[in-house]
């Protein structure tokens, strides 16, 4: 889901406070001292510190780059960074490029630098670089069902259950009515894993139930919460959130440490499970989207409604400060991660938008960028398109909050049509699974040994 509320989200607020005194300013120019006055230069900006970890990020091992080595060309890596990774900031990237190769500042005082070469004739990932296959490396079909042999990793958005209202992903126009978008994203889950399975695929649910992937709960991130208010500038925070409202709760450290609960650390474990446990082809997540709702005990409807699809790309300079972001990036993009997950996103988002009819959505936060033929595929950089070692296509179909989608998810999983709002419809969660299912198939069938 895009945004359920105009809060900006803890490790956007803290990023930005702990980048603030590195970030250049644009300051009009002084008038000239006159030829007698002595010329007075102010001091350069420091550097950035290039040794940050995002929350809960852990020190990369840069040595696994070298596994890169000599095989992607200048040119494919300068595409692949303006094209998909770069957010067009005009600040200089934390890496350096060199005729036959890149030099990227690590951050680290004992190895300050990695270098990976470049190659005159673009080649293969090396065997272990990678564990998933794209479309054209799958075996020949000959005859089977066409999603034979390939490995989906299906990722249910959110938590859902008890855990919807700590998330705000909790939604309800009416006394003894909700819907719940962890409730709403395991649904179709469950329905697109044996549609899947039905044409052949191997399918692995990352999230099977309404409770949470990590061990951890918000209680164990006191300390870590703590410390990141600590460090954007706030020496004592409040502790608990009660009796405050709006903004003001975010600077707690109660607030943080549910954040990190169910926003970070939940996704790190998700990853550790695709990465090291389901190691798939493809990760589908699935989400929804929704517009500001107000306040929670009296939501608003929203006249929009819309789709978007998102890529792993758009990153900021201040995200690449982070050393973890920064291996991170350039690991999928030496896997070549991007060649595969575009035109599969590309792909999806066609089915998805013939099977709902919805408009696309339009980005005006510089956090995202359109990227490819699509006008519903962006690149952003979510933690989950980022951890996940593979092809990831994440879907924002649907605004929770408006009034005919929230009547038609209410009705939850059917077939056929129903009375809804007055008038006959489909399922909206049929719909998004035929949408995702049908985009799939139509990459496969293009892309795959026939």
């Amino acid at each position: 889901m895009k945004r359920m509320t105009r809060r900006p989200l803890p490790v956007v607020v803290l990023t930005c406070c702990f980048a603030a005194s590195g970030m250049t300013q644009t300051i009009a120019p002084a008038p000239a001292p006159p030829a007698s006055a002595p010329l007075s230069l102010a001091p350069p900006p420091p550097p950035p510190q290039l040794n940050q970890l995002s929350a809960l990020g852990t020190t990369p091992e840069w040595l696994k780059l070298q596994s890169f080595h000599q095989t992607m060309t200048r040119a494919e890596f300068e595409a692949a960074v303006n094209d998909i990774y770069s957010d067009a900031s005009p600040l200089p990237p934390p890496w350096k490029l060199e005729s036959d190769g890149v030099v990227v500042q690590t951050g680290d005082p004992a190895k300050p630098e990695a270098r990976i070469a470049f190659t005159q004739k673009a080649q293969p990932p090396l065997p272990g670089t990678r564990t998933w296959r794209k479309a054209s490396e799958l075996p020949p079909l000959k005859g089977r069902p066409i999603l034979s042999d390939v490995h989906f990793a299906i990722d249910p958005g959110h938590i859902g259950g008890a855990y919807s209202p700590l998330e705000e992903r909790y939604l309800s126009f009416a006394s003894g009515e909700a819907i719940q978008e962890g409730h709403l994203t395991l649904l179709p889950a469950q329905v697109l894993a044996e549609r899947l399975k039905a044409l052949g695929a191997y399918v692995s649910l990352v999230r099977e139930s309404l409770e949470p992937v990590t061990n951890m709960r918000s209680i164990d991130l006191i300390a870590p919460a703590r410390q990141l208010l600590q460090e954007a500038g706030f020496p004592q925070p409040q502790e608990s959130y009660s009796g405050l409202t709006g903004e003001a709760k975010i600077i707690t450290v109660q607030w943080q440490s549910e954040k990190l609960f169910y926003r970070v650390s939940e996704i790190h474990a998700r990853a550790k499970k695709v990465n090291v446990t389901i190691k798939p082809d493809v990760v589908l997540c699935l989400h929804y989207n929704a517009e500001a709702w107000g306040d929670a005990t009296s939501p608003q409807f929203s006249p929009a409604n819309h789709l978007h699809v998102l890529v792993n790309g758009c990153y900021a300079p201040v995200e690449l400060q982070q050393q973890d972001v920064r291996f991170e990036m350039l690991h999928r993009l030496f896997s070549r991660i991007h060649e595969e997950e575009l035109p599969l996103a590309e792909a999806v988002a066609g089915g998805m938008s013939s099977a709902t009819a919805l408009p696309a959505y339009l980005y005006t936060t510089p956090n995202a960028r359109r990227v490819g033929a699509s006008p519903y595929v962006y690149a952003r950089n979510l933690l989950a398109n980022r951890l996940y070692q593979c092809p990831v296509v994440y879907l924002e179909p649907y605004v929770m909050n408006h009034e005919e989608t929230y009547r038609r998810l209410l009705n939850g999983h059917f077939l056929g049509r129903t009375l809804i709002a007055g008038r006959l419809q489909s399922s909206a969660i049929e719909d998004y699974v035929r949408g995702v299912v049908n985009g799939v198939v139509a990459y496969y069938q293009k892309h795959r040994p026939q």
